[in-house]
């Protein structure tokens, strides 16, 4: 990932080239090369030097926005073979998870890393994700747009399955998305910290049924499932109403939380 602290684009930068809202193309910054689109080609080094945010022409004459990317930005314009989770579900997942800076976290499956980049974004720079994944070719995938996001070295890709078992012990959370995530909670429940969070993400709700099931089964405690629906507004005076289109169901996403099977006694005054 490009130096945060830098306001200043420089060769080997990854940029966001923004043509409209919906036309945007994540670059890495080469010099004495350009980038080719439908609107003309932008020389890169129009750019080298400049601050993010800058206005650049394309040869074609048409306005181009370089932008420092954003983890949304490595998310959704990452290579991909699955089909990868919203930028609006894995906001929902870090924030039930409680991870932040050092924090271990277990998560299945890989995918092609989606999930993984945004847990490596919040552990760094002390903090480690182990991503458990069956496929290779996934995990080659995962690989890369981890290195492109500048975060492989905070994420361990183990080709191993989890519902075999996890390694790892004293894990501050396990991130769940797999088709059969009840096979792994006594897994988990074994590799969590006491008060540990588990969070699930599953499309069906027999799924989340099983899920909870077997989560009340092994002792787990605060267990919630919710949906995140969002709807984009389309905004221009006297004309602003909810677009036509929306990212509606997802997938429904389960947390709970690790609990001792031992009762602590209270003394009697």
């Amino acid at each position: 990932m490009n130096d945060l602290a830098s306001q200043i684009i420089a060769e080997g930068d990854l940029v966001l080239l923004s043509l409209s809202q919906r036309k945007t193309y994540l670059v890495r910054v080469e010099q004495s090369k350009s980038f080719h689109t439908h609107k003309g080609f932008v020389r890169f080094d129009d750019l080298i030097g400049k601050d993010f945010g800058c206005t650049v022409l394309s040869s074609l004459g048409c306005e181009f926005t370089a932008l420092k990317p954003l983890l949304r930005d490595f998310i959704m314009k990452s290579a991909r073979q699955t089909q990868i989770m919203y930028p609006k579900d894995i906001a929902l997942i870090v924030m039930f998870s409680g991870i932040g800076p050092g924090s271990r976290v277990v998560e299945a499956g890989t995918g092609t890393g989606a999930m993984t980049t945004a847990l490596a974004h919040y552990v760094r720079p002390n903090g480690r994700v182990y991503s458990y994944e069956i496929r290779e070719e996934f995990q080659k995938t995962a690989m890369k747009n981890l290195e492109r996001a500048g975060l492989a070295d905070f994420a361990e890709l183990k080709n191993k399955d989890v519902t075999v078992g996890i390694d790892e012990k004293d894990i501050d959370a396990v991130i769940l998305d797999l088709a059969v995530p009840w096979l792994v909670i006594p897994h988990a429940l074994a590799a969590l910290k006491s008060s540990g969070m588990l969070v699930s993400f599953s499309p069906t709700i027999d799924q989340v049924v099983r899920t909870v099931e077997t989560l009340k089964e092994n002792s787990f405690t605060d267990i919630e499932t919710v949906e995140c629906l969002m709807r984009g507004m389309q905004v221009e005076r006297g004309r602003t109403r909810p677009q036509t289109l929306m990212t509606a169901h997802s997938g429904y996403i389960t947390t709970a939380r690790k609990a001792l099977k031992n009762i602590a006694l209270i003394s009697p005054p």
